[in-house]
């Protein structure tokens, strides 16, 4: 059986992607459901869950050093609170 692993890596040593980027997200706080759908789905893993108000979910937060702007977490959000916007 096989198991998981981990890939660690140093994020100050990764090289910073999203400066060629023609299209980025943004994400509609309001809309946000906080479900975390994104975050598995972005191949750059540039989406994380933070807190914006204490009692609230957390949200989706892109770092845009990282994000490509290819528009996956646009398309699997279910509230679509994603949306593609030009750069």
């Amino acid at each position: 059986m096989e198991h998981g692993a981990t890939i660690k890596h140093n994020i100050k040593n990764a090289p910073k992607t999203g400066s060629w980027r023609y299209m980025k997200p943004e994400v509609d706080k309001k809309k946000c459901i906080g479900c975390a759908t994104c975050v598995s789905f972005c191949p750059e893993a540039s989406i994380e869950m933070k807190k914006y108000k204490e009692k609230q979910k957390d949200k989706a937060d892109i770092d845009y050093n990282f994000c490509k702007g290819c528009g996956v977490c646009a398309q699997v959000c279910p509230s679509r609170a994603i949306s593609m916007k030009k750069n």
